[in-house]
């Protein structure tokens, strides 16, 4: 059986670490896909007119193409130089959520995302997705410092 281990990204040098960490660990488990994924933060809740809408959609669509050219993309073939076994995701929604439903749906046996922090009033209101993600996974979460 091949285990799964999915890879949050984020576009920064976090999801770099994840990588790093991601790599470390599918080395000493040997057979081993890596699922890279870039979660781009989407409410479904607005209140537009069916023409912002069709706007919005478009939009959507242009924020997968660039997110999968600029982030996964690349990450998917360095793993692959490496001999790793990789592929890519990249989905709009509520973060946490929807890293955890993606791992869920490709049979992912661990998620392993970089730490980053919000500060201020954005934590105090919005709670951190990490936070959430470790407290509400259906897998072990680890976090890379």
């Amino acid at each position: 059986m091949t285990t799964k281990i999915v890879i949050g990204l984020d576009g920064t040098e976090n999801g770099e670490r994840a990588i790093a960490f991601a790599k470390d660990l599918a080395g000493r488990i040997g057979a081993c896909e890596l699922l890279v994924v870039y979660v781009i933060e989407w409410s479904p809740f607005t209140f537009q007119t069916p023409e912002e809408n069709a706007l919005r959609h478009k939009r959507r669509e242009e924020e997968i193409e660039l997110a999968t050219s600029r982030i996964v993309e690349p990450a998917v073939q360095a793993l692959k130089s490496e001999g790793f076994a990789a592929y890519g995701i990249v989905r709009h929604g509520d973060v946490a959520e929807t890293l955890n439903a993606i791992t869920v749906e490709n049979d992912g046996s661990q998620i392993i995302v970089g730490r980053a922090s919000a500060d201020g009033i954005k934590k105090r209101l919005f709670g951190s997705s990490t936070q959430y993600l470790v407290m509400h996974a259906d897998v072990p979460v680890t976090v890379v410092n």
